[in-house]
């Protein structure tokens, strides 16, 4: 809020109510704030920033800005269950198992697309495509599939999903699948150098002030990321408390604990930056496991050099820079990055650090199919799929380089694959 909206006071018994108002015509957000009871001239303004909170632990850290207040929680959240998974997600069907004999290759496949792409460069004569779902074998969606029973009727369909896959894919459910593949090792939050340490902001926020409080005379940069948004939307970096627990006011959010030791990459031009690795996973099967890795990544780039500082300079700590066409882009196929990589870092071959990669991969896939739905990705015969992880590098503590996963993506935009392998 503004310097005026800074200046409402907290109140449990409040003369006014601040609430979020997002114009989307304009891309613009406010804070409305309007009285709920007599205000008369020069009355201070107050509004309750817990409003509606009933659980005592959520209530104090909401009002941390206001109200100081020491946590001292374990920093292992327990495992939610089922309830939690199916929360505010569309119900989706489990495929019926005893329809779905194995099928014998076809010669020839009809495929109905809803990407472009996918018609552009999908050229084998194996496959044909077709303007109607129901007489297609392969079904390509840019939209959820959820009724996999009603797949189960038809066999010899194919869809490029898989049930309860949000496992890998919300932030929120990705976090407690590497959370699920750190302790089938017996490896705590921080053991496990694969993932950073995450909190959920809405269910887990005192775990996390209890481990941001013990570790406030340390190096203490998060990220907040909202569970679901794309194109780097609502994401915030920064070391002041009181500032993370005003965040998930604007929607539900995870915390990240930032990479600020982060490999980093020179750029002639601008010094070294940050990057981060795309690589595309093909998940086959879920009983036997069975997924592949495109060793053909892609290569993001920071367009400044990197320092702990400015936070809002999103080309500075962010790598992603397709979506503002005012933004330069860096571009280089995985080629020419493994020359310039042997050069600037000689004495970590990539073939070494691609290897810790692949097993990152699969540490999170062994993960998500531990459990049964909802809380891992159903077995489907009918189930192909297409994800992208990113990745970045940061230094360990032995002057070793670990590879720490950032996200999974859903259906991941193909554009740039397809016009530099197509």
């Amino acid at each position: 809020m503004d310097e005026i909206g800074s200046a409402v006071m907290h109140s449990e018994t409040p003369n006014c109510r601040v609430v979020p108002f997002v114009h989307v015509d304009a891309q613009i957000t406010y804070s409305l704030l309007f009285p709920i009871s007599d205000v008369s001239e020069e009355d201070f303004i107050f509004a309750d920033f817990a409003e509606g909170v009933q659980d005592l632990v959520q209530k104090r850290a909401a009002l941390l800005p206001w109200v100081p207040h020491e946590f001292d929680l374990s920093f292992e959240p327990e495992m939610p269950g089922p309830d939690y998974y199916l929360s505010g997600h569309v119900e989706e069907s489990l495929p019926d198992l005893k329809q779905l004999n194995r099928k014998k290759p076809q010669e020839k496949y009809k495929v109905f697309t809803e990407y472009s792409l996918v018609r552009d460069f999908l050229t084998d004569e194996r496959f044909e495509f077709v303007d109607d779902e129901d007489t297609a074998e392969i079904l390509w969606l840019t939209r959820h599939f959820k009724d996999y029973s009603k797949l189960s009727e038809t066999p010899q369909k194919f869809v490029n999903q898989f049930p309860f896959e949000y496992v890998l894919t919300i932030k929120d459910l990705l976090c407690l699948t590497c959370r699920k593949a750190a302790r089938a090792r017996n490896q705590s939050m921080e053991a496990a150098k694969w993932f950073p340490v995450t909190y959920n902001l809405r269910t887990e926020i005192g775990h996390f002030v209890s481990y941001f409080q013990k570790h406030k005379n340390r190096e203490n940069f998060w990220i907040i990321k909202p569970y679901n948004l794309a194109r780097s939307l609502d994401i915030h970096i920064t070391d002041n408390l009181n500032y993370i627990m005003r965040l998930p006011a604007t929607g539900p959010k995870i915390a990240q604990k930032y990479i600020s030791n982060p490999v980093l990459f020179e750029r002639p031009e601008c010094g070294p930056v940050k990057f981060d690795i795309r690589y595309v996973i093909l998940l086959k099967s879920v009983k036997p496991l069975k997924a592949y890795v495109y060793r053909e990544f892609f290569v993001r780039f920071a367009n400044k050099s990197f320092e702990l500082k400015d936070f809002h300079d999103f080309e500075k700590h962010f790598t992603v820079m397709n979506y503002d066409e005012n933004v330069q882009l860096k571009h280089m196929l995985c080629s020419e990055f493994r020359i310039f990589w042997e050069q600037q870092y000689p004495n970590f071959d990539w073939d070494s650090v691609q290897k810790l990669i692949l097993g990152v991969l699969r540490n999170v896939l062994e993960g998500a199919v531990k459990d049964e739905p909802p809380c891992g990705v159903a077995h489907s015969p009918q189930s192909r799929a297409l994800y992208a992880a990113d990745l970045m590098l940061e230094w360990g503590e032995s002057r070793d380089i670990q590879p720490k996963l950032l996200e999974i993506n859903w259906t991941p935009d193909c554009q740039r694959a397809s016009a530099v392998f197509g």
